[in-house]
């Protein structure tokens, strides 16, 4: 992903050459695990206090403990559920409204630290070893469980940590910088000294598929990787630039390449911390040489699909997990299911 806030100061115009079509019906994508969803928010109602203390008292009410981006979930042999308490058992700590399901049940957040398992503290990480005993119950976030969730819980989970990481980095006003209150079902905070309301944010981000004249794939390693590990190009889109040209400008920063014909394929959030991940393809001119920027990106290089299922099957090379965008960006040039890594 590019440097916080864009790459490179200077003049980020469209290349000459480049060409920016508009936007092409989407070419589908895999399953989005983070981009799912199945409760009603009531951006209204979440207003009214004396309409969330209604539900808060409502014995249907589930709370979910998010504990610095981790949940208590419950893995089973191919799938995974959210540990939700009732109101009685909840912790105290930061309340959030999540939504309402179709038969009226609501659902909070609460920023706490986790509670205890069987009695004991929970166990370590991770969904349970192969081979092991499924159903239990462990703290995970959502790059260990997203993927496993059903349409709810993903949702939840996903809404909760975006909550969380705001909340936990926005105690002050950006403006006095006195403290601020959470207000409004946790979507915003007042300002003690100014009386000034604060919202949650999130940063756009371009991720993008690069192809060439060949229909090959550009995959490059981040320095901060481990070795082997290698995704599509990413970055942050910068003020008053569109996503498009974000596109451009991050692909030829972090690999000298000069693309065109970008189209958008999908969306989806990623709240580690607080991102929206704008899933696109560009296509590369031929002929050009791959210059990494030496500082972000360690190497990168063309696939096509019979190199890529040859180096992930000697081991030479791993994809991002299924919960990424990244991953259903280079499923769907692959073709078919990837094979699987994990």
């Amino acid at each position: 992903m590019g440097r916080a806030r864009g790459g490179r100061p200077g003049d980020h115009r469209r290349p000459r050459g480049v060409r920016l079509t508009e936007p092409a019906p989407p070419r589908a994508l895999g399953p989005l695990a983070l981009a799912r969803g199945a409760v009603d928010r009531h951006t209204q109602q979440r207003t009214d206090p004396g309409w969330l203390e209604e539900r808060w008292a409502d014995p249907r009410t589930r709370v979910l403990v998010i504990d610095h981006g981790r949940a208590l979930v419950r893995f089973g042999a191919t799938d995974a559920e959210l540990v939700l308490l009732p109101v009685a058992q909840a912790p105290d700590g930061l309340r959030c409204f999540l939504g309402t399901d179709a038969g009226g049940g609501a659902y909070f957040s609460v920023i706490a630290p986790l509670p205890a398992v069987d009695g004991s503290a929970a166990g370590p990480a991770g969904p349970p070893a192969a081979g092991g005993p499924a159903g239990r119950v462990v703290p995970a976030d959502l790059r260990q469980a997203g993927a496993l969730l059903g349409d709810r819980d993903a949702g939840l989970f996903t809404q909760a940590v975006a909550l969380a990481n705001w909340h936990a980095t926005h105690t002050h006003c950006p403006r006095c910088g006195a403290l601020t209150d959470p207000v409004n079902g946790g979507y915003s905070r007042i300002c003690r000294a100014d009386g000034s309301e604060h919202f949650p944010r999130t940063d756009p981000a371009v991720i993008m598929l690069v192809t060439d004249a060949d229909d090959r794939a550009l995959l490059a390693r981040n320095r901060s990787w481990p070795e082997r590990r290698v995704s599509v190009l990413a970055g942050f889109v910068e003020p008053g630039e569109s996503a498009e040209h974000a596109v451009v400008r991050e692909v030829a920063e972090e690999t000298g390449i000069t693309v065109g014909e970008v189209r958008y394929l999908g969306s989806q959030p990623w709240p580690m911390p607080q991102s929206l991940m704008l899933g696109f393809r560009a296509r590369a001119g031929a002929g050009q040489p791959i210059r990494v920027d030496e500082e972000e990106i360690a190497e990168a290089r063309w696939f096509s699909r019979d190199e890529l299922r040859a180096a992930m099957a000697a081991g030479d090379i791993r994809l991002p997990p299924p919960v990424s965008i990244a991953y259903r960006i280079i499923e769907s040039w692959y073709g078919e299911e990837l094979p699987a890594q994990w």
